[in-house]
């Protein structure tokens, strides 16, 4: 636990970086991918693609679940790079929802109907699903615990406070998702309990030896996934990393 004094430098770090713009080129990307008739939508779900029913593609759909304090318009960057790939709008999603709640009494069952939309207008078997920071836990509570095992192929974490944060000591008083973010928490234990990996999902980490945010460092990385250091990024900025997108990418086509 955290003293006083470290409580209130926890928070003014915590705010800093979670409210500070990602980079300009993909947010303004993020918002010019406006939604259109035919998105997937529902409770808390902020679609930036609008997906188009027909047959399987050959590769994966791609969910995109944003971070605390954030919205779907900070994965206009790594959206861009996956067009540049071969990827069609029709194929990218992103998931939004109210980052103030409960991982596992609310966001992951909310997570498991966007994807089960998502496949339903796709006709995809499987997914790709790309989280950052606090979408980490959202997502890896929903393979884990709500069915993602038969539905996931790729899970990558970008900056994920895998195993907690002390960081969210600073506003776990009133906020339930800080709460879930703190070491040792009800969804942080049950997380790391067991298999942290479990299924035929492929996993993967990437982690900076200099997020102010994810402290420690060794929180993000997990046994049995493919764990990349990025070098001395800050939280936000892997999200606008090219090497990032670029091992992301290489990920996704493994």
């Amino acid at each position: 636990m955290l003293t006083p004094r470290q409580k209130v430098l926890a928070l003014l770090t915590l705010c800093a970086a979670l409210l500070a713009p990602v980079p300009a080129h993909a947010a303004a990307a993020g918002r010019a991918a406006a939604p259109a008739a035919g998105a997937v939508a529902g409770p808390g779900a902020g679609p930036v693609a609008a997906p188009i029913a027909g047959p399987a593609a050959a590769r994966n759909p791609v969910v995109f679940v944003h971070g605390y304090n954030a919205d779907p318009g900070v994965w206009g960057s790594l959206r861009e790079d996956l067009r540049a790939d071969g990827y069609a709008d029709s194929e990218l999603f992103s998931f939004g929802y109210d980052t103030h709640q409960s991982v596992n009494e609310v966001l992951s069952g909310r997570l498991a109907a966007y994807v089960d939309e998502v496949r339903r207008q796709t006709g995809a078997a499987r997914v790709d699903i790309v989280g950052h920071s606090f979408g980490s836990l959202v997502s890896r509570w929903y393979v884990k615990y709500g069915g993602g095992t038969a539905t996931v192929d790729h899970w990558v974490s970008l900056a994920g406070p895998n195993h907690g944060t002390s960081t969210a000591w600073a506003c776990a008083l009133w906020d339930q998702a800080c709460r879930d973010m703190t070491p040792g928490s009800y969804v942080v234990k049950n997380l790391a309990s067991g298999d942290e990996t479990p299924g035929t999902v492929k996993y993967a980490t990437f982690w900076s030896d200099c997020d102010e945010v994810v402290n420690p460092d060794s929180s993000v990385p997990l046994s049995g996934a493919l764990n990349t250091p990025v070098g001395c990024l800050k939280h936000n900025d892997l999200l606008g990393d090219g090497a990032t997108s670029a091992g992301v990418r290489a990920f996704l086509r493994s």
